[in-house]
């Protein structure tokens, strides 16, 4: 499955380090996080239960950015 959510980010560079720290989380497929739209595209795993994995995602995100959020 594959969903886009829109995410608070602040920089090229720290996306880049989400994208990297969201690719490591059991469950993710797939993700890519877009700067410049404020988007991130996420492939789940299949069987993986969405909303656990999200969670964790913006856990390993608010370590780049603590003032992240991504609507999920």
């Amino acid at each position: 499955m594959k969903k886009k959510y829109n995410i608070e980010v602040d920089c090229a560079n720290c996306a880049q380090k989400m994208e990297d720290a969201t690719n490591k989380i059991e469950g993710i497929k797939s993700a890519v996080v877009s700067f410049m739209a404020q988007k991130m595209t996420v492939e789940f795993e299949e069987g993986a239960d969405e909303k656990a994995v999200m969670t964790e995602v913006l856990k390993a995100c608010k370590k780049v950015e603590r003032d992240c959020e991504i609507e999920f």
